[in-house]
């Protein structure tokens, strides 16, 4: 077996990779961490080994499964689920619902903190970034649907001549058995995901690819964003949250309306008037609202 600071960094391409890291880290974390500090709902734990204090990303307290039997459990129960959406029945009830999303933030908040003691910080971010991009991508494979990374092509002409603009797209959703779009065109029916652990810095760019495609491919495109979280530690004891709101219904306004935001922890300001109109926990879309995009 190979290190678990390697196996980190190793692309995941399955629910079962998934579930297996997430074992790894959890099974190492006791025996590196020493302390803790709770904050607004969050906890944010601290390794000091050996003089070296580190302090890791915070965790939602709802969220995160704490107890291994329980996350056992609940990686049961996800499969259940995705299987019953796999085949096209789409009523759950709330435990299965908030399930979605508890499984799947507690992967990624192991994977990160993993990563937060192992991994040197900025190779450690960038990590944290593929592997939750890897995660989505392998829960829509896992429940049917057909999905792809897209590399637009975009030319523009300039005076040493025509130059290719890459506009990269996290991943294509599709309806149809394969995806159809090509790094030339995208299809109508097609959904363009963009995938970040947060919206920090990142919010605005999925505004402007959408208007951008749009005028590229003569048609209306849709876009969707999925996000981890929206939260970050503040002064090592502390948290803060990273939702510009205000920036947000700007865009929406006056800029162009994406067909969703999901987040598997959302911040406090996404479940209240407006934002909760375009803002939801990811088991919404996987179990509801996916259908209602690919059909539209």
């Amino acid at each position: 077996m190979i290190s678990l600071d390697k196996d980190l960094q190793k692309n995941k391409n399955s629910l079962e990779d998934f579930f297996n890291i997430s074992k790894r880290v959890r099974a190492y974390l006791p025996n590196v961490v020493s302390d803790s500090v709770d904050k607004n709902g969050y906890t944010i734990y601290v390794s000091d080994v050996a003089g070296s204090k580190r302090y890791l990303r915070p965790v939602n307290k709802l969220l995160y499964i704490q107890d291994d039997n329980l996350f056992e459990e609940s990686y049961s129960t996800f499969l259940q689920t995705v299987s019953k959406i796999k085949s096209k029945e789409f009523h759950f009830d709330e435990n299965e619902k908030n399930n979605i999303d508890s499984f799947l933030y507690t992967v990624q908040q192991s994977i990160g903190a993993g990563l937060d003691l192992m991994v040197d910080p900025n190779s450690a971010r960038k990590h944290v970034g593929n592997r939750f991009e890897e995660l989505i991508r392998v829960v829509f494979s896992a429940i049917g649907v057909s999905n792809k990374r897209i590399v637009l092509r975009i030319p523009y002409d300039t005076d040493e001549g025509e130059k290719i603009y890459k506009c990269e797209n996290d991943l294509v959703l599709s309806p149809y058995e394969k995806v159809f779009s090509t790094p030339e065109q995208l299809d109508e029916k097609e959904i363009v995901v963009s995938v970040k652990t947060t919206s920090k810095d990142r919010m605005g760019k999925m505004f402007i690819d959408k208007i951008l495609l749009e005028k590229f491919v003569k048609h209306p495109q849709k876009v969707i964003g999925i996000f981890n979280n929206d939260v970050q530690r503040k002064n090592n004891n502390n948290i803060s949250f990273t939702l510009v709101s205000g920036l947000f219904m700007v865009y929406t306004k006056f800029l162009t309306e994406v067909e969703g935001v999901y987040y598997l922890d959302p911040p406090p300001t996404a479940l209240k008037e407006p934002y909760n109109k375009y803002m939801k926990p990811f088991s919404e879309l996987i179990t509801q609202d996916i259908t209602k995009l690919l059909i539209a």
